[in-house]
């Protein structure tokens, strides 16, 4: 059973940066996609960044493309989420997600979620 827990949020400044990490156990990293969603208050879960299995290809939401960097490090079995230039309109719960041999599409279906790590941007 994978398990991933989400940590790195918090409340920043509009302009600020932060970095989400998504620990996941129970499997070796390398097999799975690892996705980045957000859902904000009011609005349905979108997909903001996601990574293959092996060798890693990316995506970027539109929203997201210039702003945010995905990575893994499969030696710590964690996967990150480097956000820069964050805007109001970031602010939501971000969940990280895994897909057993993804191909790193976001709106591929993912089977396992973390809980959440709260993002808010405000000054």
């Amino acid at each position: 059973q994978v398990q991933l827990v989400e940590s790195g949020g918090g409340l920043v400044q509009p302009g600020g940066s932060l970095r989400l990490s998504c620990a996941v156990s129970g499997s070796t990293l390398d097999y799975y996609a690892i996705g980045w969603f957000r859902q904000a208050p009011g609005k349905e879960r979108e997909g903001v960044s996601c990574i293959s299995s092996g060798v890693g290809r990316t995506y970027y939401a539109d929203f997201a493309e210039g702003r945010f960097t995905i990575s893994r490090d499969n030696a710590k079995n964690t996967v990150y989420l480097h956000m820069t230039s964050l805007k109001p309109e970031d602010t939501a719960v971000y969940y990280c997600a895994t897909r057993f041999l993804g191909l790193g599409y976001c709106s591929d279906e993912y089977t396992s979620w973390g809980q959440g790590t709260q993002v808010t941007v405000s000054s």
